[in-house]
């Protein structure tokens, strides 16, 4: 999964990057709550985790200007020196997820973290068979279904589609699918990227008579629409 981490001191912030991506996950680190807020207008995430006492804005205010741009789904946590009742009250309030209090404990961020991702993905917890309409996704062996008959895709054509489906009416943008597909690779010509991405559309043929439609967003990515949902 793809986190954002939001923390004045860039060593909590490293810590906490450093902790969650041995946990498998990927992580983009910001000191500002505005450089934070302005990334998230052309960037992707699936998770925020921020300091609750930022300097440039107040941590309420990030959480409701972050939930203006992101899914509803998107889990936030917060971290707080303090553990004053009323501090973390006004957090869970302005509509957090859940929260920790400083010092972390590593173990305990990677659990909460887990718990906090599973709820609000369940469908991308290693499930062997996913089916959305007629299409069916055989994880284990990479096969894909569409009205029972086998469609011939490439390895990251399966995955490109199944990360689609998987995030139905959430835009995404180029570096998020980049992470998420073209994993080691650090270099990708967006015409790769449209070139799989119409390759997908055609095979799959999401189309509006088959109740899909897979639409770029101007600047950003892309996002695969459910018509009728």
């Amino acid at each position: 999964m793809r986190i954002a981490i939001l923390d004045n001191d860039r060593s909590q912030a490293d810590l906490i990057c450093q902790v969650l991506t041995s946990a498998g996950h990927s992580c983009q680190t910001y000191e500002s709550g505005k450089d934070m807020l302005a990334h998230l207008r052309k960037d992707s995430f699936d998770m925020l985790i921020l300091d609750w006492q930022v300097a440039d804005l107040t941590g309420g205010e990030v959480l409701r200007r972050a939930k203006e741009k992101m899914s509803t789904q998107t889990p936030m946590m917060f971290l707080t020196s303090s553990s004053a009742e009323d501090d973390i009250v006004a957090g869970i309030n302005a509509g957090a997820d859940d929260y920790m209090i400083k010092p972390l404990r590593r173990g305990e961020l990677v659990a909460r973290v887990q718990a906090l991702l599973r709820r609000a993905y369940p469908s991308q917890n290693g499930a062997e068979q996913l089916q959305f309409g007629p299409y069916i996704f055989e994880t284990r062996p990479g096969r894909l279904l569409m009205d029972g008959a086998v469609i011939d895709v490439t390895h990251k054509e399966f995955y490109l589609a199944l990360l689609f489906f998987r995030n139905i009416g959430r835009p995404l943008s180029r570096a998020y699918i980049h992470e998420a597909v073209w994993i080691r690779e650090t270099v990708v010509p967006s015409r790769t990227m449209d070139t799989h991405v119409s390759r997908v559309r055609n095979k799959l043929q999401l189309r509006p008579e088959n109740g899909f439609r897979l639409v770029p967003v101007y600047s950003y990515g892309y996002r695969l629409e459910k018509l009728g949902a």
